[in-house]
């Protein structure tokens, strides 16, 4: 999938138990990269972004991932968009917060009810609390807040990693306008969506995030200016 993936379990029990309950989590990870990823010529979304299966043809787990797609699409009136001109069908965005929740959801119904499970430095946490940091925009070594996360995820959409690769699908242009935006959210579903969807409206992606139901935000601006909804869970700050 592109990232590293790592998961802490820290029920009571017996370790074996742990043990298979985590191996069916990467199992299914691994799953996901082959069916859904657009950089795989025998995948389900290429296969289907080149015309060789019809929508009535799909898996019941992409036309999920694709109705998710169409709603953020809608709901940011084109800003996020999976299909963007001169560019194959890449749902990306959306499929790594889905698959890691499924993946949390996985543990659960194995009777884990603690755990913390980093998918690329987005995270889902059963239990807690857990402290969850943030990366500073501009230093690696540093963070620039510290949450404390109690049955709850987190995501973040940035230019630090891999440079100006969000692209405001209403102009086809990179996004400059924010460096770093990160949602809280009940599912890491929600929020990877909503980070990469408020990353991609640009400056007023902070405000569009903040009013969706249950999700809280922290956004960090080219020259350092933070803001940040009042109901962000952060337990110690620095100076960003």
């Amino acid at each position: 999938m592109g990232f590293p993936v790592s998961l802490r379990i820290d029920d009571p029990g017996v370790p074996e138990e742990a043990g298979e309950a985590g191996d069916a989590v990467f199992a299914w990870l691994r799953e996901v990269d082959a069916r859904f990823s657009p950089f795989k010529d025998d995948s389900e979304v290429s296969r289907y972004d080149r015309g060789e299966l019809s929508a009535d043809e799909l898996s019941a787990d992409l036309v999920e991932v694709l109705d998710i797609c169409e709603r953020y699409r809608a709901d940011t009136a084109g800003a996020f968009d999976v299909r963007l001109p001169g560019r194959g069908l890449d749902p990306c965005a959306v499929v790594k917060g889905w698959s890691v929740q499924r993946a949390a959801g996985l543990l659960t119904g194995a009777g884990r009810s603690r755990f913390c499970l980093n998918a690329g430095g987005d995270v889902v946490v059963s239990g807690g609390p857990w402290r969850v940091g943030v990366r500073h925009p501009e230093f690696a070594d540093r963070l620039c807040a510290v949450l404390d996360l109690t049955d709850a995820a987190v995501a973040t959409s940035a230019r630090y990693e891999r440079g100006d690769h969000i692209l405001d699908g209403r102009t086809g242009r990179p996004v400059t306008g924010i460096d770093s935006l990160t949602v809280v959210a009940p599912t890491l579903t929600e929020a990877d969506a909503v980070a990469t969807a408020a990353f991609a409206l640009g400056a007023e992606g902070v405000e569009w995030a903040a009013g969706r139901h249950g999700c809280e935000v922290y956004a960090v601006l080219p020259g350092g200016r933070v803001l940040r909804s009042s109901g962000f869970p952060t337990a110690e700050t620095a100076a960003a």
